[in-house]
């Protein structure tokens, strides 16, 4: 009995294996970013639910397309609409696996992993290499199948494991639970679905009974989606959410009609071919359930909404005011742009101030939103370059290319602003996790300092948002206060490591401190002399 338990245990090994092999040649094979892709995505639902599915089918996984459809609705790239539109097409494209397998390939194994790895071994071309491990990874999960086929036979012979599974059929509700579970506990839906037909195969279990476990793998699959949307905005919590509640409420439809449902199965599958009519049945209820859900999506997101309730605090990594309508009509567009920038700098002034409160008094809340927010300033600042890129092949008047200009160059300003905000949030979290601590004395020159960066930033970005140039004089002031200061500081800091007051290494992190303070001055000083027209 133990052999055939171990000989289970590595066909599940083998079949994993070979699926993760297939997915990553063939995302490599695919050539474009699938994040990409899933960003590109319009607002059309039909079009967020096709997307998904490719991606899934490409990935190979449904819970790499969940995890990264809630990383880009955290990021705000992405609305709880559009997630969720992605979400019901990854349930599509997860059943391409089970059709695969569904083929009885198995006199053809060992031939698909000779000419598997002889293509990975001999191809010149990368693509002809992901190819072929793409052809490797198949044939080493259909190794896994027939091991698993050949290791659950035995199992025919035990009536206890025959009755339990008996069950499935009479009570659909154990046949759910037990395919939640194994879901959960395996991470991999595929590889559920692959146990499923194997023991199938066997005659260990009917269609009838089969169907339960299915819906239970399609619930199961979920806590991929939960797990990456516990430290997520709220909008991703309500994507996962939606995840949940659209595979629960499809399982609850489809064991209310469980004998019609069967007979479809049955009507658009082979007789006697029990694998393809699982393959075929958990397409069928992903296909069914995403058509049934789609006429009601706006109700049932609002639905979603309201049983999580909050306040969505995602920042959108697109920009809020830039329209390309508007370039024909340079002043407009440049108004628009000077917003959009001015924005872009107030978030990257917020890691700053942020980055420099976790310093003062550690805050792991305070550093995470800096780390996940930072990247919102490197994506403005290359579609704002981008858009005064497009903008510079218009007829602009003096005054409005000279802005022009400026803002180009203030958008860089910016970014590097930005970096030093999420430099500033690193060294609190290694401030508090190497336990450095700094005497009253620094600690409160530090506060003062990071005071009047912040106040300097600010006039800046107010004579950037003004084009004020005697505003712009009082922010380039302010920074030569920064400069000054931020010298005494060094000084005094020297001084105290002489008399040993102060700990040489947080004397070595007080320096790199001061120099990432300094060069966010520098940087709003830029700002301020490109308002003046003297950069």
């Amino acid at each position: 009995m133990l052999v055939y338990f171990l000989g289970f245990l590595g066909g599940i090994a083998l079949f994993m294996y070979g699926m993760q092999l297939m997915g990553d040649g063939l995302q490599k094979a695919a050539g474009a970013k699938l994040q990409k892709i899933l960003e590109a995505m319009t607002g059309v639902l039909a079009m967020g639910v096709l997307l998904g599915a490719v991606v899934t089918a490409v990935l190979q996984a449904s819970g790499a397309t969940t995890v990264m459809t809630v990383g880009l609705v955290n990021a705000g790239l992405l609305t709880l609409k559009q997630g969720f539109g992605i979400i019901m097409g990854a349930n599509i494209g997860t059943t391409m696996t089970a059709q695969l397998i569904a083929f009885k390939l198995s006199d053809y194994i060992t031939v698909l992993i000779f000419v598997g790895f002889l293509t990975q071994l001999l191809a010149r071309r990368r693509r002809g290499k992901y190819l072929g491990q793409v052809v490797l990874g198949f044939g080493i999960l259909m190794l896994g199948m027939d091991m698993m086929g050949k290791a659950v036979m035995p199992l025919r012979d035990y009536p206890g494991f025959v009755d339990f599974i008996s069950h499935f059929s009479s009570n659909p509700l154990l046949g759910i639970c037990v395919g939640t579970v194994m879901t959960v506990l395996i991470q991999s839906s595929s590889a559920t679905i692959g146990i499923l037909i194997a023991m199938a195969g066997q005659g260990l279990i009917p269609l009838e009974g089969a169907i339960p476990v299915l819906l239970g793998d399609n619930i199961g699959t979920c806590v991929t989606a939960v797990l990456a949307s516990l430290r997520a905005n709220i909008t991703a919590k309500r994507v996962a959410v939606a995840h949940v509640m659209f595979n629960v409420i499809g399982s609850i439809i489809f064991v209310t009609f469980m004998h019609w449902f069967v007979q479809i199965v049955m009507y658009v599958s082979p007789p006697q071919d029990i694998a393809r009519q699982i393959a075929n049945a958990h397409s069928a209820f992903n296909v069914i359930n995403t058509l049934l859900f789609m006429p009601f999506v706006n109700p049932f997101i609002k639905l979603v909404e309201r049983l999580v309730p909050g306040k969505d605090d995602s920042i959108s990594l697109r920009p809020v005011y830039l329209d390309k309508a508007m370039l024909s009509t340079p002043s407009i567009a440049m108004s628009l742009a000077v917003k959009e920038v001015v924005r872009m700098g107030n978030l990257a002034r917020k890691d700053v101030r942020l980055g420099m409160e976790a310093i003062q008094t550690y805050d792991a809340e305070k550093i995470k939103y800096v780390l996940e927010h930072e990247p919102v300033v490197d994506a403005l600042e290359r579609d704002i370059t981008d858009y005064l890129t497009e903008m510079s092949s218009t007829e602009m008047s003096e005054a409005v290319s000279a802005r022009h200009t400026g803002l180009l160059h203030a958008c860089n300003d910016i970014e590097r602003i930005g970096d030093h905000g999420e430099t500033l949030a690193k060294k609190a979290r290694m401030i508090f996790e190497d336990e450095v601590h700094f005497s009253e004395e620094a600690r409160q020159e530090l506060l003062q300092l990071s005071e009047m960066v912040l106040r300097a930033s600010g006039r800046a970005l107010e004579a950037l948002e003004k084009n004020d140039k005697d505003i712009a004089a009082d922010a380039i002031r302010l920074c030569r206060e920064v400069k000054h200061y931020q010298k005494e500081i060094r000084k005094n800091h020297i001084v105290r490591l002489n008399e040993h007051r102060c700990d040489p290494v947080a004397g070595f992190v007080m320096l790199e401190l001061l120099i990432n303070m300094k060069r966010v001055s520098d940087h709003s000083k830029n700002i301020g002399q490109l308002v003046q027209g003297t950069f």
